[in-house]
């Protein structure tokens, strides 16, 4: 292993305290894992005494930069998502970066994502000196794949590396991720991992009354899905998987938390599934906390957060071995893992978890004790030592 690229920042930070610009396409109230991620990150800096001014798209038209405390926030013009009409993105800005941040400069920036907005603040980041690290949340390279037009691959491949090659640093969720992308021609690649909400996301939290409302009994099966519904996070491939569980136990319930562009498409094919929906919060928790095994298929995923909440709510995960599967789950132990991207193996282990009750019961306590052991806290450290190793001196 290439320790100068997957080192992993001190446990220890200096006492620095600085002014961090953060620029990303997508913050809580977003639904994403990069959204939920970045409220992490932003909420740690803000309580160890640092400034961060948040640069992301507008929420609507007449929204203007105003300060909470610490934390200034700037929205900039944006326009909706084709397909992903809650999700918005960034416009360039390169002017008005270029106004703000030559009358205040980051000591350092976070470009967490590779759009326009992104892109702006990278080239105005530049011009200024400013030490820009990036994040790399989403597989972007992967997508077209899924949405008919796979030429585009090497294009969008070559824009990623050529993006976060000119930062100092690019922050990627897993070792394996990291080797990938060195593989690929990205440099300066650094493993930062993710962490879950332990006290948010709780076995505490199952609701018979939710359960009952799916149409359960005590004892049914409860499968959940929980993400955006569409062709790149595999989700045909779940309905397939508890099809195959539903023959061995024709009682199970199949519950998807989420929305997406296959979401007509499924509910019309499959009117016997549960559809809530997004879902937010303690109620997001308590949909969790109400299943039983979680089956996730997507290949798609840079580290993929729905894996870690499920294990905290303890649920039998069903994942393809890599990831953040791969990362904390023993196959058999807190989890069952397939062998990527081999949907017989996936629907194999599903009907295992199907078959087994009693491994369903040996499951879902040991996830929760993994979980137990991933703390945001120490994530966030990690993510403060890296901007002020890299930030400049004031």
């Amino acid at each position: 292993m290439d320790g100068a690229s997957e080192r992993s920042a001190p446990d220890q930070v200096r006492g620095d305290r600085s002014y961090v610009g953060i620029v990303t396409e997508t913050f809580p109230p977003d639904v994403n894992g990069c959204a939920m991620t970045l409220g992490h990150l932003v909420e740690w800096l803000l309580a160890q005494g640092h400034d961060v001014q948040l640069v992301r798209p507008s929420r609507h038209r007449r929204e203007r930069a105003h300060f909470d405390g610490a934390l200034h926030v700037v929205p900039r013009r944006s326009m909706r998502i084709p397909l992903y009409r809650i999700q918005r993105f960034g416009l360039p800005a390169p002017c008005y970066l270029h106004r703000m941040w030559h009358a205040r400069p980051p000591d350092v920036a976070y470009v967490a994502t590779e759009g326009p907005l992104g892109y702006s603040a990278l080239i105005v980041a530049e011009r200024f000196h400013i030490p820009v690290v990036s994040g790399f949340h989403t597989n972007f390279q992967n997508y077209g794949t899924y949405y008919g037009i796979p030429f585009l691959r090497p294009a969008i491949q070559s824009y990623l590396r050529s993006f976060h090659n000119r930062s100092v640093a690019t922050l990627v969720p897993t070792a394996q991720q990291s080797r990938q992308m060195r593989e690929g021609g990205f440099v300066n690649t650094q493993v930062l991992g993710r962490g879950v909400d332990t006290a948010l996301y709780s076995p505490a939290r199952r609701s018979p009354e939710l359960r009952r409302s799916w149409g359960l009994e005590p004892d049914d099966l409860a499968v959940l899905y929980v993400g955006r519904l569409a062709e790149e996070k595999n989700i045909g491939l779940a309905a397939e998987a508890f099809r195959a569980m539903q023959k061995v136990d024709p009682r199970a319930k199949f519950v998807l938390v989420g929305d997406g562009p296959s979401r007509e498409g499924l509910e019309k094919a499959n009117p016997d599934f549960v559809f809530c929906g997004w879902r937010t919060g303690e109620d997001l928790a308590a949909h969790y906390a109400s299943g039983d095994v979680f089956l996730f298929p997507s290949t798609s995923e840079t580290f993929g957060n729905v894996t870690t909440e499920a294990l905290a709510s303890g649920l039998a995960v069903v994942a393809f071995n890599y990831a953040a599967a791969e990362v904390h789950i023993n196959h058999g132990e807190s989890g069952m893992l397939a062998a990527f991207d081999d949907r017989e193996d996936f629907t194999r282990a599903a009907v295992a978890l199907a078959s087994d009750p009693d491994l369903v019961a040996r499951l879902r306590p040991a996830a929760r004790r993994v979980a137990e052991g991933i703390s945001w806290d120490r994530i966030c450290g990690q993510f403060e030592a890296i901007l002020l190793e890299h930030a400049r001196p004031r």
